[in-house]
């Protein structure tokens, strides 16, 4: 039976992005770092890995495939959405919200969009 490996996400810098998302979710590399891929695993425990590799693709304005973050409640929520801009995040202006969205939508470094959930609201 398969299982479940590693996201990979296309990018244009590979250290800009690895420095990113390292701090964002306190990953580390598995193996050395190269210039155009690097496998990131969680620094304590167990977790999915995420691959960031070299891609010349443009960003989708609506990606098929996002990562998803979660927040324990809104507080939790807003205090790593501004966590995440200072690192260099930056939000969208997503024009597909519901009214009262549990989700906000940023994206990193590189414009690859990703989702900052309140998981409190069900």
């Amino acid at each position: 039976m398969l299982r479940f490996g590693s996201v990979v996400l296309g990018v244009s810098d590979v250290p800009r992005a690895a420095a990113f998302w390292m701090e964002a979710l306190g990953y580390v590399p598995r193996d050395e770092m190269e210039d155009d891929w690097v496998v990131l695993v969680p620094a304590e425990g167990a977790g999915p890995q995420l691959s960031l590799g070299l891609s010349e693709t443009p960003v989708q304005e609506h990606p098929r495939v996002h990562l998803d973050l979660y927040a324990d409640d809104a507080a939790e929520q807003v205090a790593e959405v501004e966590r995440l801009v200072a690192l260099g995040a930056r939000r969208v202006d997503w024009d597909l919200y519901p009214d009262d969205p549990d989700f906000v939508v940023l994206a990193d470094p590189d414009g690859n969009r990703f989702c900052v959930i309140d998981t409190s609201r069900g």
